[in-house]
Parts: structure tokens; C-alpha cells; sequence
């Protein structure tokens, strides 16, 4: 299958869609909170992945402030399409995005998916121990711990 299209476009519906996806099925955020699924997805630059008939196949979203820094996270193809070229197609359209170009870093976070950024330039942290991170207690320290 070649005609993948892109677009930052979602209805409510394919909202839906991506919410069980990511609740569901996704290893990192299972059992993730619809309010909190939503207001990731409004206050993100989200993508949807939609194959030849034009049914959501796959989705991920951008946190940025469009100028020097981008976080991709929740990249989700759906099963059946997996290993047809959906992810790449997904991944390639985030990185050419008009409003993501020219940024002095992105970040991702993924336990299988290395081989597939790395395409993108993605390597591992070349200083980790500059890194720190925060885990709230709660959901998001549950859901946080899931990454690894």
C-alpha cells in the first residue's frame, strides 16, 4: 500500500479512535484518562495517518513550541498496517511539517521503535546524565513507569 496521506486534520470520531488506540493498546499509557488523552491532543500539533479509502490507520503528536524544541510522542500504527510502510509514511510527514522545520532539538522516548527513528536521525542520548525527568505520583507516575 502506497497512498498514505498526512494530515493534522482529526474529526471527533478519529479523536475516539485514537484514544482506544492509545488507552488500549499503546504499552505506555494504558488506562490513560479521556480527559487527560484530550487535553494532550488540544494543546498538541497532532497527526493523522489515513490510508487509500481514507480510514485513520495510525497517530502521533507533536508537543513543540514550534521554535527550538519538539517532543514526538503517542506514535501509533494500527496493527493491520503495520510493516506496509505506515509508520515511515507517518514519521516522515511529522518531520517535514512546515511548522516543525529548523528546530535545534527533538526528543522521543520509544522501547521498540529504534530502528524506525533512527531513519530520522534519532540516536541515543549522547549525555544522558544532563537529562533528569519528573514522575508525579498517581496516573502519571503508573503510566510513566510503563516505558520501561
Amino acid at each position: 500500500m502506497s497512498g498514505w496521506t498526512v494530515s493534522n486534520a482529526l474529526s471527533p470520531k478519529e479523536v475516539d479512535k485514537a484514544y482506544r488506540w492509545i488507552s488500549t493498546e499503546s504499552y505506555w499509557a494504558q488506562g490513560l484518562p479521556r480527559d487527560v488523552f484530550d487535553r494532550s491532543v488540544a494543546h498538541s500539533l497532532c497527526f493523522a495517518l489515513r490510508d487509500d479509502a481514507g480510514d485513520l490507520r495510525g497517530f502521533a503528536r507533536v508537543v513543540t513550541d514550534k521554535a527550538t524544541f519538539a517532543y514526538l510522542c503517542d506514535v501509533f500504527v494500527c496493527v493491520g498496517v503495520r510493516g506496509k510502510g505506515a509508520g515511515k509514511a507517518l514519521v516522515s510527514a511529522i518531520m517535514e511539517h512546515p511548522e516543525l522545520l529548523n528546530l535545534r532539538r527533538w526528543m522521543l522516548a520509544t522501547r521498540d521503535a529504534h530502528g524506525l527513528y533512527a531513519r530520522y536521525g534519532f540516536t541515543p542520548l549522547e549525555n544522558p546524565e544532563r537529562l533528569m525527568s519528573r514522575l508525579d505520583p498517581g496516573v502519571y507516575g503508573r503510566l510513566s513507569s510503563q516505558m520501561s
